[in-house]
């Protein structure tokens, strides 16, 4: 029976029975006595049935109570409700220990934190990692547990957007990584792995590159010196030797400036989490870089939009470093008679600083490539500009050292367009 029918059909009940109650005082001269006894039995009924129902819902497992119209209606909907939340809490408590299953076999720690930061749940390894203990350390924050300066300013900063790499409290050796988010509305998911040997490695990497750089120097000199000496020899001022001498120059410029653009580059590897504190003016730098480029080549063009004037705090030699690449990597990969457009400009996601070139363009399957380091598109291209390949490897790092996101859009015949975008103050 619909809900309607079970409404209507106890209004009937209800007449029927006003109706037997006003009779029944019609007969005996006591109407009103009559009708309200009849009321009375009504409402015996239902807070009786409101007694049934009250102990049915303390004992859920147990069946619903017999009865018919509005009543049985009303059983059988809590009922049918019941069933149906302990079936979805039945598969969502599955999900749960699958995932708590999953979690508890990783060799990363794993913590469920509750929006306030308190433990709910941790794996194994987050007790080797941290020290952490469940069931034991269940509901208790864990800034409190973890006493680290660092993961404390991490947590309560809420940007996640970056992992935390910090050195273990009571082994310094020992390197971890810290990666948060955010799920079910507000509650996190702690990730801490050992990141030690990948720490090292990437350390002697730098070392190396450094130690190399520096001591192909000094041999890169000598190889200058004498070039330039016999390149001033009137002995040797005849073809194929200047030919030779001129070839031989070329390449151990090459060599300077890839041990430049290295040394540049494990430079900026190693200030990378330093504090940015200086106020750059992007409009102003863009400015230089365009009145440097009139006097070093007047025959090329650099165009500027400054739509605004806002400054950034990050490390000017850093962003010098970086937009001057992007500036000649569009001049090199464009024709002479085509500008070079640079502009600066405030959107509602950042301030974006952009290099624009009509050149010969990118094919998109390069495009994910482009930072890395030594990274060719076309290797006959790239030696006959001369370039390392370093500059957009040295350009991502900039970028990411300053929280900018570097965007490229390229169409071969087209041009390419590489923007720098920064975070709003």
């Amino acid at each position: 029976m619909s809900l309607a029918g079970s409404w209507r059909a106890e209004l009937r009940k209800l007449l029927l029975v006003l109706a037997a109650s006003a009779a029944l005082g019609w007969a005996t001269g006591l109407t009103v006595e009559m009708l309200c006894l009849g009321l009375s039995g009504v409402s015996v009924n239902w807070l009786w049935q409101l007694w049934r129902m009250r102990r049915w819902l303390e004992h859920p497992d147990e069946a619903p109570p017999e009865s018919t119209g509005i009543w049985g209606l009303v059983y059988d909907t809590i009922y049918g409700l019941q069933r149906e939340n302990r079936d979805a809490r039945g598969r969502l408590q599955s999900t749960v220990d699958y995932l708590r299953s999953s979690f508890a076999s990783m060799r990363d720690g794993v913590v469920i934190l509750t929006q306030s930061g308190a433990i709910e749940w941790s794996n194994a390894a987050a007790e080797r990692f941290l020290g952490l203990q469940y069931p034991r350390d269940r509901g208790q924050p864990v800034l409190n547990l973890l006493r680290w300066p660092a993961f404390h300013d991490y947590f309560l900063k809420g940007e996640f957007q970056q992992p935390l790499q910090v050195a273990h409290a009571a082994n310094p050796r020992l390197i971890l990584q810290f990666e948060i988010t955010t799920f079910a509305g507000g509650d996190f998911l702690l990730f801490v792995r050992d990141v030690t040997r990948v720490v090292q490695t990437d350390q002697m990497r730098r070392d190396f590159v450094g130690n190399v750089s520096h001591e192909l120097r000094t041999p890169l000199t000598v190889f200058k010196g004498y070039l330039d000496t016999l390149g001033a020899s009137e002995a040797l001022s005849v073809e194929p030797y200047t030919r030779a001498i001129g070839q031989m120059n070329g390449q151990v410029q090459r060599m300077e400036n890839l041990l430049t653009d290295l040394l540049w580059l494990s430079r900026i590897e190693s200030v990378r989490e330093e504090r940015k504190t200086e106020a750059v003016d992007m409009a102003g730098m863009l400015e230089e870089l365009r009145e440097e480029l009139r006097l070093s080549n007047p025959e090329r063009l650099l165009v500027l939009e400054l739509d605004c004037r806002d400054t950034i705090v990050g490390d000017y030699r850093e962003l010098r470093s970086a937009v001057s690449n992007l500036v000649i990597n569009a001049l090199k990969y464009s024709s002479d008679d085509e500008p070079v457009v640079a502009s600066w400009r405030h959107e509602e996601d950042g301030l974006h600083l952009t290099v624009r070139d009509r050149g010969i363009g990118i094919d998109e399957q390069h495009l994910p490539r482009l930072t890395e380091r030594f990274y060719r598109v076309d290797e006959s291209r790239a030696a006959k500009t001369g370039g390392t390949g370093l500059g957009l490897a040295i350009v991502k790092h900039v970028a990411a050292s300053h929280r900018a996101d570097l965007r490229i859009e390229s169409e071969p015949g087209r041009g390419s367009a590489f923007s720098l975008v920064f975070p709003l103050p």
